[in-house]
């Protein structure tokens, strides 16, 4: 789907961080799979009536907002898929409508009679069923149109994704082959997209406390126990928190496609617990700061 109007994707988003005024933390894989599971339930086979893009914010790869929008109208919705943290919506033609939501964004269902919050960046009218609303005060997400078949080449980093903890289901074997063929911190082996997909600080803190292993633990010291324990405890951390549909805390507020703020939050055993007492050895939970984040862990972890 080769688009004249385009901007060649090696020159999308050089000037954003010069500009943010303030680092906001990331959604992770249970945020972006809730908002996937909303949208497929309530958009597939929607019609588009109209497309309209506030600004150019999150349009960089276009130069103007008509060479996007006008791709849109007319269009017929198919299944919303996930790849990584990018959302993928079928149109028909075996076109892709491709959202990446940037830190503080959400991607909301509204009436078309609702009132426009400010930072409405995209608003997509249906024939039937009121708007999609993509509000980013920040202007860090991206949209864009994209064949099917030139995905891999628009976001080369999609080709390097690693396990997907809600994909296919991960054989344990090849788990261990990943952990134990790395010579890796265990914080980072989870917050790598090449090795885990979508994790964060605050999930990858969870898994750790769950499996009782510590961040800066060598992934390729694992006895077969704890990797065993790390391995039950990263899947079901991602499940629970999707079943209670992400984390919306203060420092990463989050809303699902209805407006609705995540529940995973209230069940967090560490992160952003600091000083609180640890649900495992009741002695106060410990931070220390990672590459210009916290870390919270229970000296229990080993």
């Amino acid at each position: 789907m080769h688009d004249p109007h385009r901007r060649a994707h090696t020159n999308v988003r050089q000037h954003r961080d010069n500009r943010r005024q303030a680092v906001t933390v990331a959604y992770e894989l249970p945020e972006i799979e809730t908002i996937r599971r909303d949208l497929d339930r309530d958009i597939s086979g929607r019609k588009v009536k109209s497309a309209e893009a506030a600004s150019m914010a999150v349009l960089d790869r276009y130069r103007n907002r008509k060479s996007f929008t006008s791709g849109l109208v007319g269009r017929k919705l198919d299944s919303v898929r996930r790849l990584g943290l990018h959302l993928l919506v079928g149109l028909d033609g075996e076109d892709l409508l491709v959202i990446r939501m940037g830190p503080g964004s959400s991607l909301r269902r509204h009436p078309a009679r609702d009132a426009v919050e400010p930072g409405t960046e995209l608003t997509i009218t249906f024939t039937q069923g009121g708007q999609l609303r993509l509000v980013d005060p920040e202007g860090d997400s991206e949209a864009f149109l994209v064949g099917a078949d030139e995905l891999m080449t628009e976001v080369p980093g999609l080709v390097a994704l690693g396990i997907d903890p809600v994909g296919e289901p991960i054989p344990l074997n090849v788990f261990a082959g990943q952990v134990l063929g790395r010579e890796m911190e265990l914080k980072d082996f989870l917050t790598d997209d090449s090795v885990i997909v979508g994790l964060g600080d605050i999930y990858s803190d969870e898994v750790l406390f769950h499996a009782g292993l510590a961040y800066n633990r060598g992934s390729a010291t694992l006895s077969t126990q704890e990797v065993r324990r790390l391995y039950r405890a990263l899947i079901e951390t991602v499940h629970d928190a999707i079943k209670y549909r992400g984390t919306s805390i203060e420092s990463r507020p989050f809303v699902d496609a209805y407006g609705e703020p995540g529940d995973f939050g209230i069940h967090l055993a560490v992160y952003g617990r600091a000083g609180e007492l640890s649900p495992r050895s009741r002695a106060p939970i410990q931070r220390i700061k990672l590459k210009g984040s916290w870390a919270y862990y229970c000296d229990t972890q080993v």
